[in-house]
């Protein structure tokens, strides 16, 4: 029987199964090659280092979200139903949401920094579009959504036996009411 060849895309794939399942603490070489089913040799010939390798499994992590959300948001109420998929996501994929979130940020030094690093910009233009506020209020609307559902999707997704959903939404809910009227405030 012929040798399994092994790509570096079979070693991030593994990669990423063990952090969706595991969490990225438990990406080492030998789980991975567990995983493939290969001595660790070949998994060392593609990660010349496991910081790199971490990397490739955070792209894999934000692109598999921007798909899950994508694929989650309801067109009629994008803006609402974007921060319920990313709730959604924290419950049905802890590791990923937290790999998410907690993977180190360079040359962030501001709020509006992540906001500009994080945000699709054409989202603060729909949401001034569909409530009828300036692209300033939109903006800071969207900012503070974004910190309140990444801090409440956190504690979500690290708690155990873990917080109703419905409890959060409401939650959500309840901010969002409160950013837009201090939005609508800021005239």
């Amino acid at each position: 029987m012929p040798k399994q060849r092994i790509t570096k895309k079979m070693v991030v794939n593994a990669a990423f199964e063990i952090a969706r399942k595991s969490g990225m603490e438990q990406v080492m070489v030998k789980n991975i090659a567990e995983k493939i089913g290969c001595s660790v040799q070949p998994i060392y010939s593609y990660c010349k280092n496991m910081d790199g390798l971490r990397q490739d499994v955070i792209e894999q992590v934000n692109h598999f979200i921007q798909e899950y959300v994508a694929a989650h948001v309801n067109k009629d109420d994008l803006f609402r139903s974007m921060g319920k998929s990313y709730i959604q996501l924290a419950k049905e994929e802890p590791d990923l949401f937290k790999i998410f979130i907690l993977h180190q940020r360079e040359g962030i030094s501001s709020l509006n920094d992540l906001y500009q690093s994080e945000a699709n910009p054409q989202i603060a233009e729909f949401i001034a579009d569909e409530l009828h506020i300036s692209a300033a209020q939109a903006k800071q609307l969207h900012l503070n959504m974004m910190i309140y559902t990444i801090g409440i999707g956190t504690i979500f997704s690290v708690t155990t036996p873990g917080i109703s959903t419905d409890e959060i939404y409401t939650q959500q809910e309840a901010a969002y009411e409160a950013f837009l009227k201090q939005a609508l405030e800021r005239v």
